[in-house]
């Protein structure tokens, strides 16, 4: 309409606003990363993408992709508090530089070159699938809604002690502080926001709980005021409440996992306002345990904030007067246990955290991860993906550890290793040794290169980080103990471990997987050992034991072999190494590393250190390599010592029985179970069972039908009694219609015989005891009308086939065996058109899966952005 106006238009190079927006909007999301200088052959583009480390994130190395795209996308960021000032001016940077536009003339790189001819090398957007960018920020932790978050954030410093840190020598003279609460002291702090038992987990968020953070700290009065300052609402932390009972003194109650009313073993807190010439006395009064390793020298950890800054001084064991003991307070059914110890900090107004264990949290791990995947070199054989979300929405990682195959037979050959941790939260030594592990296996040792030739790894390092973040020491959010439900199929209740289960079976479909092992901690046992399963195949007898004494003889002052237990209990069918091991894992493990030290060589009646832990992360790596040296002199020499020690074991356990046996024939066939004795574990069984969620769901629906029964009951028996009766009459009329024919005698003989086929009908469904009778007196109705006589044996026929058609009639499809038992003759064909009888063992567990699920609803989480 307009040609001067359209030819003007034309003319002009003004940006088309929806390029520009397009351009702009990938751009900033990270789809988009063409540069003017990039070259025009799509192979060298390639070569630089693949040879990218962010790209080579979500690359592949022939094997099945276990990817869950992020659900969560509207949520808050934290920005990385591991990294240094420059980095975080450069992230500026680049997100300001981000916003700029391009030129208007500027073409997407994946489909053109500069020359402007089409070169199609369309790949995967970067990032897409990966867990973190290699210059984006972290997702900050997702902590329930009830929960109330400080905003700092707590970084302490890694520091290994010079010299060794000795066990607690009791001297005898320990004080029993009398335990007086505070009726009689006063309350410093206290926590009302924690879930009540009762209560289950509904939604999260980042930051907790919305609003204004209360000062729960009591308000000092001077300086001359020397009352501590107590706070836990950080990450791991889980002091519930303080009372001063005297000046320098306090009683500490700690917070139960959340949504339990149990679980008291792990603490991490923090005081401020310290006085160095005084003498503390701290005394946790509803610690659970009967024992612990307080008992027998075990010392608290103390981390001041000005020996960090100023002297590089880390976590250390302090503590005297140590003494673990029974609470003296009346609390009803319930035992509590005390520990008390004395303190003297090393400065005047310092700000000192304590804990049970050195603590490594979620965001902890982040950091480490957010290395990995900025290094160049680690980032081209360590594959970073989300196993899945946790219950409130927290990403759990999973690391593909390999190095790139040259031909896809050599990546079909490779066996696989699973290594998980922090199933139990509060079992922090269990991501250190998973930390030294990972230093190991992704340095450029010839070693490490070796086990990435071999093996594909698959590690998960934090099994439960919801449970990480909130503090508590055994459960998830569901209020139970991830490690006894490994068999659930509640998928929305249990996603960690449901999805560790569910990647761990496909893998197991594509190679072998040589050994699993999940990293735990103990608090009754010094040093470190495995737990295992007895395998029932002669020809493998002994073998899962290999492993473990390998690694006895390459960590002799660390591992201990005697301490080692292989027997299956029932309540222990839940947990990891049982239920892989059942699935087809010969070496399946549970490792066990004190919070203590080790009772063992140069580092006898000492504390283990991070820097111990992490080296036992080696060791696992360097008996791997002796596990699977081609040359089997090693496997062999360790199967002949556990055959001798074994033999040992049994002499001992028949002196003991009193009885004698002459070992040198069958002695091989003796049951291991019956000469081990239990592992003397943790008492987290207790918390089995559906989780809090559906419990309470579970008893409004029973309630519902015990109501339904009631109303149902009545009307029901009377219907059955009228239906009894109406078979009755129609009997007894019957009979007196026989009566009056002689010649059909037979016919009524049979006719008596008849409430005994009632009574089986009734037995075998209640449809035909009511529909088949009628049917009967019509048949017998209609051949006394037409003057017939019926042959017993033929009636029967008769009856059951009309009862047949009829049920087709009606339910098509639907077939009925006309036979009254079930054929026994293997070799008999199964009738066309019918269903098999499948065994109903077939799938037992399947079954009993879809039952529960039945009964018992799925949660849907509601998260706030």
């Amino acid at each position: 309409m307009f040609p001067a106006l359209e030819t003007e238009l034309k003319q002009e190079t003004l940006p088309d606003p929806y390029e520009d927006f397009m351009y702009h909007h990938l751009q900033y999301y990270g789809y988009f990363k063409a540069q003017r200088g990039s070259l025009p052959n799509s192979a060298t583009h390639q070569h630089v993408w693949k040879n990218n480390p962010r790209y080579l994130l979500s690359g592949s190395f022939g094997e099945r992709e276990d990817v869950i795209p992020d659900p969560l996308q509207k949520e808050k960021l934290l920005w990385p508090t591991c990294l240094c000032s420059t980095v975080h001016r450069q992230l500026e940077a680049v997100s300001r530089d981000s916003l700029m536009l391009g030129s208007p003339l500027l073409k997407s790189r994946q489909l053109h070159d500069e020359f402007g001819e089409v070169n199609p090398c369309v790949r995967e957007p970067r990032d897409l699938f990966a867990a973190f960018s290699s210059s984006g920020p972290l997702q900050a932790p997702r902590w329930p809604i009830e929960c109330e978050v400080i905003k700092e954030n707590l970084h302490h410093i890694e520091w290994v002690p010079p010299q060794p840190e000795y066990f607690y020598q009791p001297t005898g003279n320990e004080k029993l502080p009398e335990i007086v609460g505070e009726e009689k002291g006063t309350v410093v702090y206290q926590l009302d926001s924690v879930p009540t038992e009762g209560s289950y987990f509904t939604s999260s968020r980042v930051g907790g709980k919305r609003g204004i953070i209360r000062e729960l700290a009591v308000t000092l009065q001077g300086p001359e005021d020397n009352t501590l300052l107590f706070e836990s609402r950080f990450e791991s932390g889980n002091l519930q409440k303080a009372v001063r009972v005297d000046t320098y003194e306090y009683e500490l109650t700690l917070r139960t996992d959340l949504y339990t009313n149990k679980h008291t073993q792990w603490f991490y807190f923090r005081v401020q306002n310290t006085r160095k010439d005084a003498t503390y006395r701290f005394t946790i009064v509803n610690l659970l345990k009967p024992k612990s390793l307080y008992t027998i020298g075990m010392k608290p950890l103390m981390y001041s904030q000005l020996d960090a800054s100023t002297h590089n001084i880390g976590w250390r064991r302090e503590g005297n007067e140590i003494r673990y003991y029974k609470n003296n307070r009346d609390e009803g059914q319930q035992l509590f246990y005390c520990l008390t110890w004395t303190i003297r900090f090393p400065h005047d107004q310092d700000t000192c955290f304590f804990a049970h264990f050195y603590p490594y949290t979620y965001t902890d791990l982040q950091c480490y991860l957010l290395s990995v995947a900025n290094n160049p070199v680690q980032s081209q054989f360590c594959k970073l993906r989300t196993l899945c979300r946790s219950l409130a929405g927290n990403t759990v990682y999973l690391l593909t550890i390999t190095n790139p195959a040259r031909t896809p037979q050599e990546a079909a050959a490779k066996k696989a290793v699973v290594l998980s941790a922090r199933v139990h939260p509060g079992e922090s030594n269990g991501s250190w040794i998973m930390k030294g592990f990972l230093d190991f296996i992704l340095s450029n040792s010839p070693d490490a290169q070796l086990l990435r030739d071999i093996f594909v790894f698959k590690v998960v390092p934090m099994l439960n980080p919801d449970g990480v973040i909130v503090g508590n020491y055994r459960c998830s959010l569901a209020g139970r103990d991830l490690n006894r439900h490994y068999k659930t199929i509640l998928k929305e209740s249990f996603p960690c471990i449901w999805y560790t289960r569910n990647m761990i079976k496909r893998l197991l479909e594509e190679r072998e997987v040589l050994l699993y092992c999940d990293f735990h901690g103990h608090s009754r046992k010094n040093n470190i050992f495995l737990y295992g399963c007895n395998s029932n195949d002669r020809k493998y007898w002994l073998h899962e034991r290999v492993f473990p004494l390998m690694l006895s003889k390459n960590a002799p002052d660390k591992f201990s072999f005697h301490s080692c237990n292989f027997k299956v209990q029932k309540c222990k069918e839940g947990t990891g190494r049982v239920v892989m091991w059942r699935m087809g894992i010969l070496n399946s493990y549970t490792m066990e590393s004190t919070f203590g030290g080790s009772t063992l060589g140069h580092k006898r009646d000492t504390h283990f250190t991070t820097e111990d832990l992490k080296s036992l992360g080696y060791h696992v790596c360097d008996t791997l390599l002796d596990f699977c040296d081609p040359d089997r002199t090693k496997f062999m020499q360790c199967l002949a010592e556990l055959k001798e020690l074994l033999q040992q074991e049994i002499h001992k356990k028949f002196n003991e029985l009193g009885q004698d046996m002459d070992l040198e024939g069958s002695w091989s066939d003796i049951s291991l179970s019956d000469i081990e004795s239990s592992t003397s574990g943790s008492d987290s069984s207790l918390s089995d069972g559906l989780p809090l969620h559906l419990l309470n769901i579970a008893h409004e629906v029973n309630q519902k039908k015990k109501m339904y029964k009631k109303k149902k009951k009545k009307p029901l028996q009377t219907r059955k009694q009228r239906n009894e009766q109406y078979q009755k009459n129609n009997l007894m009329r019957e009979i007196k219609l026989t009566e009056d024919v002689p010649e059909r005698a037979g016919f009524a003989s049979t006719l008596q015989k008849q409430p005994t086929f009632s009574r089986n009908s009734e037995n075998a469904s209640s449809f035909t005891m009511q529909n088949d009778k009628p049917r009967l007196n019509e048949v017998v109705l209609r051949g006394r009308d037409e003057g017939t006589s019926l042959d017993p044996s033929k009636m029967a026929s008769l009856i059951l086939t009309k009862n047949k058609e009829r049920m087709q009639t009606e339910k098509p499809g639907f077939t009925v065996s006309c036979s009254p038992k079930r054929s026994t003759n293997p070799s008999q064909e199964p009738v066309p058109d019918m269903k098999p009888n499948w065994s109903r063992n077939r799938y037992p567990a399947t079954r009993r899966g879809r039952a529960t699920m039945t009964v018992y609803p799925s949660l849907h989480i509601y998260t706030y952005p």
